[in-house]
């Protein structure tokens, strides 16, 4: 029975060391793309139940928020990523007891930053609501969704650090059940929660807390019942500093940078609400829309940071330039073909969230200018998914910071305060991701290489 469960762990476990590597990229990656397809799916839901049955100030009110949310989660985020390289460096050195320490270390971390997050999102919601000059007719629905959002947080840290854990050593794929089982409870009690309750946005922030609540269940499950390197005893759940000073080496700067991207955002959604209520409905479906394709490349992203994390433990450095270009190239493609398509079909998407002429217009507006470019923001999350599983934190925040935060607060300020029109604003988003992007690569080029190199040699003479 012992060696049944043995043989059920490896069966889900990846070695990304050795082997045909764009076949087992692609292996790695279909079932993370499907996922957060399926989160956004399911999220789109909670959209597409608002603005349908609770009316366009509830999608908008359910959008408002959506930038302000990512900004505080998204520092605690970052340390599932942390994780993720740590456990996969541990991995490919075959180190079992590190293994032990960082899962139990991970899963510790995501229980405290979750209790955390949860006061203190429950009462900055209405204030930084406020300061983001959220429509008054929307403020109210906003800041009720927010505060019942928030308390399902820890549980959704407790899935994306226990999910980055199973990638860490190759599975995608219980993940990937688990959110299928988790959204299809989501989609269900959206509906019954808003359209036979009259629950409204507050029924869809309920809706989402139920399923992530399911969702940690899982993989903690999993984890649990785990008889591989990646098994979790509750009894010895503890922070081991070591652990916890790696994970959030790593982790917190690329937290910071999410939340850089995020404070960017939210200044951008600022001056979306400028426009008014109808523009925030419109722009919130677009941005929806746009968050599938974002999965879909990020995930090579996500892939780019286990690969190269494994490699570098078991020091294949050679296979780590071969996956740069290969994820660098599949984000591209798949970029380029679902941007492409959103773009073509845009009425009829953005439809299916509204039926007001107005807020379908100011949507098209948006996507006709992201979706034709969002290659490149793909193109820069898998060279930095590469820059993170070899270690580096501070470089591509820092090149973030400028290259994505500085350059749009600038751009509002100035070329948008000149012309303040949609189009304006939407247009920061490409720029900044080419110049983001071509910096990535000259620090890859010039520091990265440089160091992979030296290590290559050292190894080669041991």
């Amino acid at each position: 029975m012992k060696n049944m469960a043995k043989m059920t762990a490896k069966k889900y476990e990846m070695d990304m060391c050795n082997g045909p590597l764009l076949k087992q990229i692609l292996i790695f990656t279909m079932p993370l793309m499907a996922s957060g397809i399926l989160q956004l799916l399911f999220n789109a839901a909670d959209m597409v139940v608002a603005g349908r049955y609770a009316g366009s100030t509830a999608l908008g009110a359910v959008g408002a928020t959506s930038s302000l949310i990512n900004l505080i989660i998204n520092v605690f985020m970052g340390l599932s990523v942390g994780a993720n390289v740590v456990i996969a460096h541990f991995y490919g050195a075959n180190s079992k007891s590190d293994v032990f320490e960082t899962v139990h270390t991970a899963i510790a971390m995501a229980g405290v930053c979750g209790v955390f997050l949860l006061v203190l999102g429950f009462f900055v919601s209405e204030p930084a609501l406020i300061m983001m000059d959220t429509p008054a007719e929307i403020l109210p629905y906003s800041t009720r969704y927010m505060q019942v959002y928030f308390i399902g947080v820890p549980m959704m840290l407790l899935y994306n650090f226990g999910a980055a854990i199973l990638r860490a050593v190759g599975d995608t794929q219980r993940p990937l059940f688990f959110l299928i089982i988790a959204g299809i409870i989501n989609v269900i009690l959206n509906v019954f929660f808003v359209k036979y309750l009259g629950l409204g946005v507050v029924g869809v922030a309920l809706a989402t807390v139920i399923s992530e609540a399911i969702s940690a269940v899982l993989v903690l499950r999993a984890l649990i019942m785990n008889d591989g390197i990646v098994k979790l005893n509750l009894r010895s759940i503890r922070i081991y500093r070591d652990k916890a000073s790696r994970i959030a080496r790593i982790g917190l700067p690329a937290g910071f940078q999410g939340a850089i991207f995020s404070i960017s955002n939210v200044l951008i959604q600022s001056s979306v609400n400028s426009f008014g209520a109808v523009a925030v409905a419109g722009n919130t479906a677009s941005m929806s829309l746009e968050g599938f394709v974002y999965n879909a490349m990020n995930s090579f992203h996500q892939t780019a940071v286990s690969f190269t994390g494994q490699n570098m433990g078991a020091r294949k450095y050679d296979r780590v330039k071969r996956i740069a270009w290969q994820c660098m190239l599949c984000a591209v493609a798949t970029g380029m073909i679902l941007g492409g398509s959103c773009s073509i079909f845009a009425k009829s998407l953005l439809s299916l969230y509204n039926s007001e002429p107005e807020v379908i217009g100011f949507g098209q507006r948006r996507i006709i200018i992201i979706m034709s470019t969002y290659y490149l923001c793909g193109i820069m999350d898998a060279i930095v998914g590469v820059l993170r599983g070899m270690g580096y934190s501070i470089m591509p925040m820092i090149v973030s910071l400028l290259g994505a935060c500085a350059f749009r607060i600038v751009w509002i300020y100035t070329v948008f305060a000149a012309n303040p029109t949609p189009e304006c604003l939407y247009i920061s988003y490409p720029i900044s991701w080419a110049i983001t992007f071509l910096v990535h690569l000259c620090c890859y080029f010039t520091i990265a290489r440089k160091r992979l190199k030296t290590r290559e040699l050292t190894s080669a003479s041991l």
